[in-house]
């Protein structure tokens, strides 16, 4: 047991200091970022250096229903080997024993990574930026709502009811009364973050009934969809113990703003540490807009993985603050593709149209794979957007089948995040759409039943 200690990172090991460690959960992102594995007792996990789970776990689509993805072996759910990464192994401060979760990686029998394994979708791209001598940098940001607890599928969604009893009030933005509202919520969301050696940028209000926002200290891409994938766990434990639910659903009130995560990029040379988007006197590089043009490109064809459920593309509206174009600006929110204030040493390009409800590993994937197709294709941006965006034309699919359609013709897009990928992603995620096309809902009953 003193060999598995020794081998956690700090964080923790204060933690544990003083204390016994009881168990451990052994976990891995499935497609849809939902962790899968199996808890051991802390003694067994010291003496094993890996565990078995079915490749199948990577054919289930969010209703726990199964796309037809097992290849010509047939769905014979073959063991992959789960290794665990243990520079991840962080507290879970919530449960009632010491416990540790530690993240695994995926590999088949002859030790090769599971290409449909989300942590190693991202890995693969990181390594091609790595094989040009680029290190890509990412910064996260995080947007959910608190709810009241709701137990019943048929009723709307309404928001908490915060700490002076009233229910959370919507467009009250960058308040920090309204942040006070949910203060007990976020103390505990702190209280974890600290246990867990996670550092958060800050915590705002935004525009929605009970809406918040984190913002996470830029980092290396996989250590970053490793903290988001434990941080929307953290935030769920958090709001359970204040009798209300913390939900990612990209829409989850139909007229409130929808929740994103946002996501910052820059590239920094290996050798020379420098940002590749700022050139020797803090101008911008053909790699800035190199960069910017693959998104332009190639972001159509991966929102689907940005943009996962049919729910996703409610957000999609010009009345609420998300984007419906591929403009870029400078400083202007309502761009899809927008440019941040910053000094040439921190210029990085913003992406707008990822929403929450993605699986961090794979929605940073497809990211940084738009941005590196553009730099290695040399594509170049349209003419910089000045003004309001949500003037122009819409031009990202607004429905799941058509993001779908556009993902499965994108080639280069499947070579860089992996060909086996993008098969059993597709594959997935048709199956889960055609199950909810067969769902009737209850604004069809309204309009429909007695009208047509």
């Amino acid at each position: 047991m003193t060999d598995l200690i020794d081998r956690l990172p700090e964080p923790a090991r204060a933690y544990l200091e003083g204390r016994r460690l009881d168990e451990v959960e052994c976990i891995i992102s499935d497609l849809p970022g939902i962790a899968r594995g199996k808890a051991v007792p802390a003694s067994k996990f010291a003496k094993q250096d890996y565990f078995h789970l079915p490749d199948s776990i990577f054919y289930q689509t969010i209703t726990g229903d199964w796309g037809e993805a097992a290849g010509e072996d047939g769905f014979i759910e073959k063991d992959m080997i789960l290794r665990p990464d243990m520079s991840t192994a962080t507290a879970a401060p919530w449960t009632a024993d010491w416990t540790l979760q530690v993240i695994h990686d995926a590999f088949d029998r002859k030790g090769n990574p599971v290409p449909f394994s989300p942590r190693n979708v991202l890995k693969r791209v990181v390594k091609l930026y790595e094989d040009q001598g680029w290190k890509p940098v990412v910064a996260p940001e995080m947007e959910f709502y608190l709810v009241a607890r709701n137990v019943d599928p048929a009723k709307q969604i309404e928001p908490m009811m915060g700490r002076s009893g009233r229910p959370a009030a919507a467009r009250q933005a960058y308040s920090m009364t309204a942040v006070d509202e949910f203060g007990p919520v976020i103390d505990d969301i702190y209280d974890f973050a600290e246990a867990q050696g996670f550092e958060i940028d800050g915590i705002t209000q935004e525009g929605g009934a009970g809406q918040l926002e984190i913002n996470l200290r830029h980092g290396h891409p996989v250590r970053l969809a490793d903290e988001v994938f434990y941080f929307k766990r953290l935030i769920r434990e958090a709001a359970l113990r204040h009798d209300c639910f913390a939900t990612f659903m990209a829409k989850p009130i139909a007229d409130e703003p929808g929740s994103a995560m946002h996501i910052h990029h820059s590239i920094l040379d290996i050798d020379s540490g420098k940002n590749l988007f700022a050139g020797p006197q803090g101008g911008e590089t053909d790699a800035f807009y190199h960069f910017i043009g693959g998104m332009q490109h190639h972001l159509p064809s991966a929102i689907a993985v940005m943009a996962p459920y049919v729910n996703s593309y409610r957000r999609y509206t010009r009345e609420h603050s998300a984007p419906i174009n591929l403009e870029w600006g400078r400083d202007n929110r309502t761009t899809g593709i927008r440019i941040p204030l910053s000094g040439p040493e921190a210029r990085r390009v913003e992406n707008r149209l990822a929403g929450m409800d993605c699986n961090p590993y794979l929605c940073i994937a497809a990211s940084l794979a738009c941005g590196y197709l553009g730099i290695m294709e040399e594509r170049r941006p349209d003419k910089q957007f000045r003004g309001d965006a949500y003037e122009g034309e819409e031009d990202i699919p607004r429905v799941m089948g058509d993001a779908l359609s556009l993902f499965e013709d994108a080639k280069a897009l499947h070579a860089v995040l992996g060909e086996e990928f993008a098969r059993v992603y597709s594959i997935v995620k048709r199956a889960e759409y055609e199950e909810f096309l067969q769902v009737i809902s209850p604004w069809e009953r309204e309009h429909l039943l007695l009208n047509v």
